[in-house]
């Protein structure tokens, strides 16, 4: 198996929406580190599993969406708690529909809180149907994520 992989630094905002949820309840920063791995048994006709630069334009975007930003206004977070482990989700399924990956079946996001610890999400490449939320200049945040879990 193959794999490729992008790691991006970036500071984003949220506020947790559980019951009593003490300082973590009031807007704060977080450093947050993304690590986008895609893998792939088999390798395209140039000998890449997938164009690195299209990878990094795809983070970027999706770093870009969310930087400097407070998670609680994004769509892709109404009504739920913005966990690390949400965020992993969101970040993942925004990267699939902005880079748009074909040789790979596997994708891994794994998005450090403050480097002191991580979630992960990883679904098949292939189980993209709907935006998470949309990113990029046309994106307005108002779309519905209707997929599937693998």
């Amino acid at each position: 198996m193959y794999a490729v992989s992008v790691r991006r630094t970036f500071v984003a905002q949220h506020y947790l929406t559980v019951p009593d949820p003490g300082p973590e309840g009031e807007p704060h920063s977080h450093t947050f580190t993304a690590e986008v791995e895609l893998r792939g048994p088999e390798l395209g006709a140039y000998g890449y599993l997938v164009d690195i630069d299209d990878v990094k334009a795809g983070v970027d975007a999706v770093v870009d969406h969310y930087r400097d930003e407070l998670l609680n206004d994004h769509a892709a977070f109404e009504g739920v708690n913005p966990s690390v482990e949400r965020f992993a989700r969101v970040f993942a399924r925004s990267f699939l529909d902005v880079a748009e990956p074909s040789t790979p079946e596997r994708l891994r996001v794994r998005l450090w809180e403050d480097d002191e610890a991580y979630a992960s999400y990883e679904t098949a490449v292939d189980a993209a149907a709907a935006p998470a939320e949309p990113v990029g200049p046309a994106g307005d945040g108002t779309e519905a994520d209707d997929r599937t879990d693998d």
